[in-house]
């Protein structure tokens, strides 16, 4: 598995990457989820513009996975991240999310920040392994509260979501592997 930006030709699959990444939460009773659509290709294009939209590659070098990211308030803000269920259980998410806080730590942003459903396995349980912390509704930067106030408009607060934040070391040491 090789980490990379993505190539432009590549963004409807990225669409189609995320429709099959969504269709597990049907099975947790969450089907306005799994039939969400994807970014737009216009939306997949800034990020990519930006250079803050990665994919996970398989030995055919076709996406698996993908994360796009952008700063908010000081941070880097993982606003998505996708593993087709093929490749789920492997490290590819982890994976991207190490490869966006070397890049954060490049960019000397000191922390990775996402938003996330509580209840979901590969959720909120997955990023606290992985060191994330929740953020209490205090401490929520400006730029994150538009992002949730965003979300709570798009119907997602259904289901109970936080913020979460990865302070990142200043060492090599990212994500639980190496941050390359």
């Amino acid at each position: 598995m090789r980490i990379r930006a993505a190539a432009p030709a590549e963004l409807p699959a990225l669409q189609d990457l995320e429709r099959a990444a969504g269709a597990p939460f049907r099975d947790l009773g969450m089907p306005e989820i799994a039939d969400d659509d994807p970014p737009a290709l216009d939306v997949l294009e800034r990020y990519r513009r930006s250079g803050r939209c990665w994919v996970a590659a398989d030995e055919e070098d076709r996406p698996v996975a993908y994360l796009t990211a952008e700063p908010v308030d000081g941070a880097l803000h993982v606003e998505q991240v996708s593993v087709h269920p093929r490749a789920a259980r492997r490290g590819v998410g982890r994976a991207l999310l190490a490869h966006a806080a070397h890049r954060a730590h490049e960019e000397d942003l000191p922390a990775l920040t996402l938003t996330t459903f509580t209840e979901v396995p590969w959720n909120a349980p997955y990023y606290a392994r992985l060191g994330f912390r929740v953020l209490p509704e205090p401490d929520l930067t400006p730029g994150l509260r538009r992002i949730r106030a965003k979300e709570a408009a798009h119907g997602l607060d259904r289901w109970r979501r936080v913020c979460m934040r990865l302070e990142l070391p200043r060492g090599e040491e990212t994500c639980g592997g190496p941050s390359r």
